[in-house]
């Protein structure tokens, strides 16, 4: 049984399209709280969630701070972590049923599983954004928030959870659970592109890849975050 944790903040264009994803899992009984946790948002955010049945809790912006919060009202052994700007594709449960039955059957060790990437635009440049994201994951899977984050409640608490990091806080929680603790699951997150367009598909996933090294060099996080926002200032 899961918990689903989503953080949102001004997602009102996006929020009703994640939670209506969850319903078909909340009908079989595997989704049995969903809890929004939101950011300080300015529009119809609460009332979405609201009309949903998802329990809301306001809270100060940073997904680590909001998700931690949202881990700590959740009430079910697997916990599911997802953006509100993320869509899971159409049989998602089934691939997290099969993955949670393994490792609460002793199958595999514990483990925590993420979905594989998909964006929400057409062309050549966001299908090879795919690709490459599918290169890095079989590579190294170290998924990102975009890719969701499926863990159980003990698992979460051993490696300490979500930090309230201004970012990356999904890069630093992957890498306290390591590549052998990481699954990819079959099914898909479906991610928006509103930001890849807006700072275009190059200069967006070449910042990302920098302020990630940066951090695996251990450059303190306020730096990197400035860095990351860069375009908030611009």
């Amino acid at each position: 049984m899961i918990t689903v944790i989503v953080a949102a903040h001004n997602s009102e264009h996006t929020l009703g399209a994640a939670l209506t994803a969850l319903v078909p899992a909340a009908i079989d009984g595997i989704v049995r709280q969903v809890i929004v946790v939101d950011g300080g948002s300015t529009d119809q955010t609460a009332k979405i969630a609201d009309l949903a049945g998802a329990d809301f809790i306001s809270n100060a912006p940073g997904r680590g701070r909001q998700f931690a919060q949202g881990a700590a009202r959740a009430r079910f052994p697997w916990l599911l972590f997802l953006s509100a700007d993320t869509v899971l594709a159409e049989g998602w449960e089934r691939s997290a049923t099969a993955f949670m039955r393994s490792v609460d059957l002793g199958e595999r060790s514990p483990a925590a599983a993420a979905f594989a990437f998909r964006i929400d635009d057409n062309g050549f440049r966001p299908r090879l954004l795919e690709r490459l994201f599918q290169m890095r994951c079989k590579l190294s899977p170290m998924p990102y928030a975009d890719q969701g984050l499926l863990i159980s409640r003990q698992l979460f608490d051993a490696v300490g959870g979500y930090q309230d990091l201004p970012v990356l806080e999904d890069v630093d929680l992957a890498r306290r659970l390591g590549r052998r603790r990481l699954a990819m699951l079959d099914a898909h997150a479906i991610a928006s592109s509103e930001l890849y367009r807006r700072d275009g598909y190059l200069s967006r996933s070449l910042r990302n890849q920098i302020c990630h090294a940066l951090f695996g060099l251990g450059l303190p996080i306020k730096v990197i975050a400035r860095l990351y926002r860069a375009d908030a200032a611009s």
